[in-house]
């Protein structure tokens, strides 16, 4: 377990005091749900990304060779080849 310092405006932490949010508890919540936010929002920018690009459309065909080279090159290094 870590302490960690910051510096902040008095009104700011009276509020947060008044709150309940500067209890242990209440900060780990905080700062998770954070991380969980920007988690989220970085696939959703990753998908957006994703949809502007220009991949052209494989075949459920195609999907599946790929599927099979990847399994095939593990399979291979499974075996120690």
């Amino acid at each position: 377990m870590a302490t960690l310092t910051i510096d902040l405006p008095d009104r700011l932490v009276e509020e947060a005091k008044d709150a309940g949010l500067l209890a242990p508890g209440a900060i780990e919540a905080l700062l998770r749900e954070s991380l969980r936010r920007s988690a989220v929002d970085g696939l959703f920018e990753a998908a957006d990304r994703l949809a502007k690009s220009e991949f052209p459309t494989m075949t459920m065909t195609e999907i599946q060779e790929e599927v099979d080279a990847v399994r095939s090159k593990r399979r291979q290094r499974a075996a120690g080849a």
